[in-house]
């Protein structure tokens, strides 16, 4: 085999080289692939995430500056490779936390925090309006084109850090500014989603206090428990069109980052 190998090397000069820098592509797919938005869903298996990785490193190891070889430790180059495709996927994913934000936020003004499913795709406890909000970011994420900015990032960072590269510049690599405004922002995002429940909810906390100071006989503990959901939901089919806008704005935003 090591001479069958050794005749391939000779026949085919750019083999190693090809073989290489395809290991460094993989890597950084890998990282990626496991946080990006999209990719990373818990309902594709494993073995497709592994099967796309291999097949778009196939497409893009040869676009791929594979000249400069030099590196301390081939280990650590794909270390590396994986870190800065690690950090780009989460970025892409930072986007997303705001709608899980403003969903929690929604799910416990309406009193749905105990209202708890299990999720066969992640096998955990989950709320039934946190899963819809974040299927509906995702969903929004695709229609706006979210795949398209994520391969194109990623083919960009290969310009940036290339793959035998041993330090990773983050200020060319991303908006520094841009990211560190954004993950403070995570929470302003999803209380500007849920602001409209949160008002309604608490304008009817408003009046049925004061329901429960003019007639102390109603039982407005249980009466909250009733009206909440019915309210919550009425309103979040009222401003579902609103809502749509308020996330594509925020998504189309994220094209600042790179």
């Amino acid at each position: 085999m090591e001479n069958i190998l050794n005749e391939l090397m000779k026949m085919f000069p750019m083999l190693n080289t090809m073989l290489g820098a395809g290991i460094m592509v993989f890597a950084r797919l890998l990282g990626f692939v496991r946080l990006a938005p999209v990719f990373n869903r818990k309902e594709m298996p494993g073995m497709i995430k592994i099967s796309l990785c291999l097949l778009m490193t196939i497409v893009i190891t040869p676009f791929v500056k594979q000249d400069l070889m030099i590196m301390d430790s081939f280990f650590l180059s794909i270390l590396l490779n994986i870190v800065v495709g690690a950090l780009i996927g989460y970025m892409a994913q930072l986007i997303l936390l705001a709608i899980d934000a403003g969903a929690d936020m929604i799910n416990m003004q309406m009193g749905l925090s105990s209202a708890m499913v299990l999720d066969p795709t992640t096998s955990s406890q989950v709320s039934i309006l946190s899963k819809i909000m974040s299927l509906l970011g995702i969903l929004i994420f695709i229609n706006l084109g979210g795949v398209y900015w994520l391969i194109r990032a990623l083919m960009r960072s290969f310009e940036i850090f290339p793959i035998y590269a041993t330090s990773i510049p983050l200020n060319e690599l991303v908006n520094m500014q841009y990211l560190i405004s954004m993950s403070s922002n995570v929470l302003f995002m999803g209380l500007q989603i849920a602001a409209p429940i949160l008002l309604a909810t608490l304008g009817q906390d408003i009046i049925l206090g004061v329901i429960s100071k003019t007639a102390p006989q109603v039982n407005v503990f249980q009466l909250s428990f009733l009206f909440k959901p019915v309210l919550g939901a009425a309103i979040m089919v009222w401003i579902l069109p609103m809502l749509f806008n308020i996330i594509s704005e925020y998504f189309l935003s994220y094209a600042n980052i790179f």
